[in-house]
């Protein structure tokens, strides 16, 4: 009994010496320097820098969005954004190296060094007559500036709404971004749906903010990616592909792509492997996820990953789907061209992708096609070709994924560490198996033979 007492005065006590939340007069909450854990010496000197050549010319300039968010979670940021009062054409007489750029709404871009920080001036309430909307409600032109708390307003998700200023090392939050970072909750600011229609590469931003962070998503703001995804197919196809590039190059591709087949949005964007993954291609999604999982090692190891590889494998299913079809019409070499071809074409009406990947990418599969065939010096000419490697990669992948395949990748495997005399045998026992399943194509089954027939007077016409 005695002890139940002294826990309850002990508790009370250490309520009443709570800190309470202090407010500014437009209502938002002050999270003082001792109550969070961003440091300056984790912020880039850069953004730093920025922040103070503008309160030095009279402007009010914070640090905001994924760059505080992840100094609250304690990760490294990649990036640093800064917000202002200053126009977009103030913030360039200010800096010699910015670059005024977007369309819908102006955003700078400051060069310092080899870093690029982003400028954005504080936007304002889009109801303005300024504004220009579609019929579905995406804003398509937004050069509407507000205050500091319009701006916190116009940001997407509460954890990104939070602003570090360097005057008194405070943290600023008007969308209560601070409990769900505790929380680990992704809420969007505002009407979910309303947000969405705006611009609906939001529902993309929710699902990659999701998976990067390890955050549940709200029930509110999740409710509306189903009915909305389709709004997806009003963005530029160009857009498209840069933010497929951040969904699967921020770390976090395996559970993008889980979060992604949940909410239905291969639909829109892979519609060829949506298709072919909802036909019951689990070697092909396997294939994907094995993808994923590499991509996020070779991420996380700081190793280089090109988008077409991973375009390799997240069109693979469509691939071979169309293959089979088209395998009954005419040659295989010509089957897997057109195949290749159409999958190529339909993709390209929903993401924009690059030559410089395309032509890589298309080299990839048609290499998977070149692997098995490995008779005299087609084994040699396969082994130096650029492309080689990642080929091989994939081979490995398509293995992993459950393709039955005869060891093909464990040949290929001691092939490369194989010195000229244990290549040539390598070769020689392939060949031992003969005919066509050593040049891995398909024997080619004659018909019966059409009896002779003496010529035609005068030979043929």
């Amino acid at each position: 009994m005695l002890k139940r007492l002294l826990n309850l005065f002990t508790s009370g006590a250490k309520d009443s010496s709570k800190p309470s939340v202090a407010r500014n007069s437009d209502g938002a909450a002050i999270i003082p320097r001792d109550q969070h854990s961003i440091s300056r010496k984790n912020i880039s000197p850069a953004a730093i820098k920025i922040i103070k050549q503008l309160e030095d010319a009279g402007f009010a300039a914070y640090l905001v969005g994924g760059g505080v968010r992840d100094l609250l979670l304690g990760s490294s940021p990649k990036d640093f954004d800064v917000a202002t009062n200053a126009k977009p054409e103030e913030v360039k007489r200010i800096f010699r190296s910015a670059r005024i750029v977007g369309r819908r709404f102006q955003i700078v871009h400051v060069r310092m060094g080899r870093e690029v920080i982003e400028v954005t001036t504080f936007r304002g309430h889009h109801e303005e007559s300024s504004s220009v909307r579609s019929e579905d409600g995406m804003l398509l032109r937004d050069n509407v500036y507000g205050t500091l708390e319009t701006d916190a307003m116009r940001r997407d998700f509460t954890v990104n709404a939070l602003y570090y200023t360097l005057k008194d090392f405070s943290v600023i939050d008007y969308c209560n971004g601070m409990e769900d970072l505790k929380q680990r909750t992704l809420r969007i600011i505002g009407d979910p749906a309303t947000r969405y229609k705006e611009d609906p590469v939001r529902i993309l931003r929710a699902l990659r903010f999701a998976a990067k962070l390890g955050f549940s998503l709200e029930a509110k703001t999740a409710k509306p990616i189903r009915e909305l995804s389709g709004l997806l197919l009003n963005v530029s196809d160009a857009r498209l592909f840069e933010e497929v590039l951040k969904l699967f190059l921020s770390g976090s591709a395996t559970a993008t792509f889980t979060l992604m087949r949940e909410y239905d949005l291969l639909t829109h964007l892979f519609p060829g492997t949506d298709k072919a993954l909802k036909a019951g291609d689990e070697i092909g999604a396997n294939l994907i996820e094995q993808c994923m999982i590499n991509t996020d090692k070779r991420i996380r190891g700081d190793k280089t990953v090109t988008p077409a590889f991973i375009y390799a494998a997240l069109l693979w299913p469509a691939l071979q789907q169309q293959f089979t079809l088209l395998s009954s019409q005419m040659t295989p070499t010509q089957a897997w061209g057109q195949a290749a071809q159409n999958v190529i074409n339909q993709q390209l009406t929903r993401t924009a992708v690059p030559k410089r990947f395309l032509i890589p990418m298309r080299e990839i599969w048609d290499l998977q096609q070149r692997l098995p065939s490995r008779l005299g010096m087609r084994a040699l000419r396969t082994l130096d070709h650029p492309r080689f490697r990642a080929a091989y990669d994939f081979l490995l992948m398509r293995e992993a994924a459950g393709e039955t395949l005869d060891g093909l990748g464990v040949w290929w495997t001691n092939y490369q560490t194989a010195n000229d005399e244990e290549r040539e045998q390598m070769v020689k026992d392939i060949g031992k198996q003969g005919g066509a399943k050593a040049a891995g194509k398909p024997r080619r089954r004659r018909g019966p033979r059409k009896p002779k027939t003496d010529a035609a007077p005068g030979g043929n016409e």
